[in-house]
């Protein structure tokens, strides 16, 4: 019987070898063609149909055949240009990151093969599209994940600040301006989308950025900004406070409930680690979102209460009104919008993201080795650099932007829009026409609710107080810490920087507290979102200039990265690097840039919020406010 040789090498005498030692290629290959078949029997019981065959032998080209590197990152991105201010360790910039890719990727990928052939996942893959049911699971589970973030934010929206502004706007219109709490929202969640999109893509917080695209004299004029909004931020949550302590507890005298306000949140702000593990920083945004719904609770009761009020009433309220244009109306108008709009939620919104990017780069094997920074706790390191910044990979961004921003939306156009709705909607329906509310403080709204609706709405209102200023403080807090980090060098603890950014806003709330009492904490917190109001601006315009900028959205394919800055390299000498390796960056990346309706949209929104507030301290400069 003749039969044709599988090879015509490894030959034994004169004739064709058919019986090859143990170690021929003969056998690696038919194993090869082996498990190639019994993949396709496994993968597809109608493999061997000839309708499917080609299909069969692409996958099994796709699962079989592996260069030996991983080729998911391309040689150019491999050699990328660094990032402003430094090296880039990463797509090429170390070789131990790159080993490290190297040596995990044949175990992704038989892990994947592995996965395929187990059968793994839904019955319905084996077809090669997953259920409905399915899909619509993974997109819940997965949106589950990034729950938390929006919450943060939206506490800034909901501070004692807003409590003044909204109900002096329903003592003297009623629900005529929840349209302005409705627009301020809808302002807020752009600008906030922005800040999102500014922290996934360039891994960068706006106080960062500003540090590292801007002029030095740019970057601390804008500092010193964002610190005065941030202090003015910080004495309203520690005025509200005090005074929610007093409300609740008449024996705690207010100086003693803002010496208290301190100790809250460090204890809460000493096992917060954003570096830390998820689950740690998880089980912080849980707190937060607790005493968050403690909030939407207490406003829910208070609204139950209330008698005489129609459903239609309010939400015509939310219809634009002639009082807008009054000069009582454009007044409290502006104070909701410099309540509602907070510059430091910018500062928190854009650097509370970096977490859950970076716990996707770990999962997926996308995070080289990390530098050793000055500020960390290792010194194992034999160099140790002045500052280190993360830099998600493409797939990262992708995966987590929508997240984040549906998050985001929901969170605000949910509880803060309600919190704030129903702060004005309670103040219309029981201190309307009432020429004491007009003019009151916190102190009289608490008498006048407890004495309209019932003494337990005054109870609530003060609890309710209570929750809003030590949940606010504790984010007003992480975002001054970010700011500091951010625009400045600063090389002292996380928890030193938390304290002096406390002490800053409480030390004059003391001393106001002491010297004038009641009337100078409603005084000062009046001031305060005059001072937020002035600070807006400043802080949103380069926002909305970075993010309309491929020069600074572009994405470079390819693993993450690590951004380390060396302490003597001069800042222009990092700004012309940085200008000489964005201009060929955009070749080869995703360009994330805010498209030209999205652009157009952020300056008239950001022309609206200047002229408004220049409108505000005109009328309180006229003194006809």
């Amino acid at each position: 019987m003749c039969t044709c040789p599988s090879r015509t090498d490894e030959l034994e005498g004169e004739g064709h070898n058919q019986s090859p030692n143990p170690l021929s290629a003969d056998l690696t290959t038919n194993e090869d063609l082996n498990g190639i078949a019994n993949a396709r029997e496994i993968r597809n019981p109608d493999a061997r149909s000839i309708a499917n065959s080609s299909h069969a032998l692409e996958d099994d080209i796709a699962l079989n055949t592996h260069p030996p590197r991983h080729r998911h990152f391309s040689e150019k991105s491999a050699g990328d240009s660094p990032s402003p201010g430094g090296r880039l360790f990463g797509a090429g910039g170390d070789s131990k990151a790159a080993a490290h890719v190297d040596a995990a990727a044949p175990a992704a990928r038989t892990a994947a093969a592995a996965t395929m052939l187990s059968g793994g996942g839904s019955s319905s893959a084996h077809h090669g599209h997953p259920s409905h049911f399915n899909r619509i699971k993974h997109i819940l589970v997965t949106f589950g994940q990034f729950i938390g973030p929006g919450f943060l934010i939206a506490v800034a929206y909901i501070d004692p600040g807003n409590y003044a502004t909204d109900i002096a706007a329903g003592a003297s219109y009623r629900f005529q301006l929840l349209f302005i709490v409705l627009l301020s929202n809808l302002f807020a969640i752009l600008l906030q989308s922005l800040a999102i999109k500014l922290g996934t893509v360039t891994g960068l917080d706006l106080s960062s950025a500003c540090r590292a695209f801007l002029p030095r004299w740019l970057n601390y004029f804008l500092y010193a900004l964002a610190e005065i909004a941030i202090i003015a931020t910080d004495i309203a949550e520690v005025i509200g406070t005090a005074i929610g302590f007093n409300l609740l507890i008449p024996q705690i005298p207010l100086v003693a409930g803002c010496a208290l306000s301190i100790l809250d949140v460090m204890i809460i702000l000493f096992f917060y680690n954003p570096s830390g593990s998820m689950r740690g920083i998880r089980i912080f945004e849980l707190f937060v979102c607790l005493l968050v719904l403690g909030v939407v609770v207490c406003f829910c009761i208070q609204l139950s209460l209330i008698t005489g009020t129609s459903i239609g009433e309010v939400f015509k309220g939310y219809l634009p009104s002639g009082a807008i244009v009054e000069q009582q109306g454009l007044y409290q108008a502006c104070g909701i919008l410099g309540a509602t709009v907070m510059p430091h939620s910018l500062f928190l919104g854009s650097g509370i993201v970096q977490p859950r990017l970076r716990a996707y780069d770990t999962s997926h094997n996308l995070l080289p080795e990390e530098p050793v920074s000055s500020s960390g706790s290792s010194t194992n390191s034999s160099t140790i650099y002045d500052k280190v910044h993360y830099v998600p990979s493409q797939a990262a961004i992708k995966h987590s932007l929508k997240y984040s921003i549906i998050e985001l939306a929901l969170s605000l156009f949910t509880f803060a829009l309600f919190v704030n709705s129903a702060i004005l909607i309670v103040a219309g329906a029981s201190l309307y026409n009432n020429p004491d509310a007009l003019d009151a403080d916190i102190f009289a709204i608490h008498s006048l609710l407890s004495k309209s609706i019932a003494p337990a709405a005054g109870t609530i209102f003060a609890l309710a107080l209570l929750l809003s200023g030590i949940s606010a403080g504790v984010v007003c807090t992480i975002a001054g810490q970010m700011v500091s980090e951010g625009a400045l060098n600063w090389k002292v603890k996380p928890w030193l920087r938390r304290l002096i950014t406390r002490l800053l806003s409480i030390t004059p709330s003391i001393i106001i507290a002491g010297a004038v009492g009641k009337d100078g904490l409603n005084a000062a917190l009046n001031g305060s979102q005059v001072a937020l109001s002035s600070t807006l601006p400043f802080i949103t315009a380069p926002l909305i200039y970075f993010t309309c900028r491929d020069r600074y959205m572009t994405v470079r394919p390819g693993m993450a990265r690590f951004h380390v800055e060396d302490e003597d390299v001069k800042l222009f000498e990092r700004r012309r690097r940085d200008k000489e390796g964005m201009s060929g960056e955009g070749e080869g990346g995703l360009k994330m840039a805010n498209g030209w309706v999205l652009s157009v949209v952020a300056v008239l929104v950001w022309l609206v919020i200047t002229i408004m507030n220049v409108a505000n301290l005109a009328l309180l400069g006229l003194g006809q406010a």
